[in-house]
């Protein structure tokens, strides 16, 4: 029912080094690997679907996004972002 989602380790190898130079993570950084994860996870799909076809999403994976938003928020309101914030340890397991 759900699609594992892996860690953005992989992506943040290289966005590290601007990182570096620009004193962080920032708010958009933290909005934009919520957006991917919330992609991944076949939301966008599914509420076009419901759209399309009348047929109301799974509550599973409206619960997710709302997780998603909560943790990209919180993440948000850090200071400073933590520079390892696309480790799945802060983000919710869909």
């Amino acid at each position: 029912m759900f699609k594992v989602i892996e860690g953005g380790r992989g992506q943040a190898v290289h966005r590290v080094e601007r990182f570096e130079e620009g004193g962080g993570p920032s708010r958009d950084d933290v909005r934009r690997e919520a957006a991917r994860r919330l992609s991944e996870s076949g939301y966008h799909l599914s509420r076009i679907r419901e759209f399309a076809t009348g047929v109301p999403m799974l509550a599973s994976l409206q619960y997710l996004s709302l997780q998603i938003d909560f943790a990209a928020e919180s993440l948000s309101r850090l200071d400073p972002i933590p520079e390892d914030f696309r480790d799945d340890g802060y983000w919710p397991a869909g």
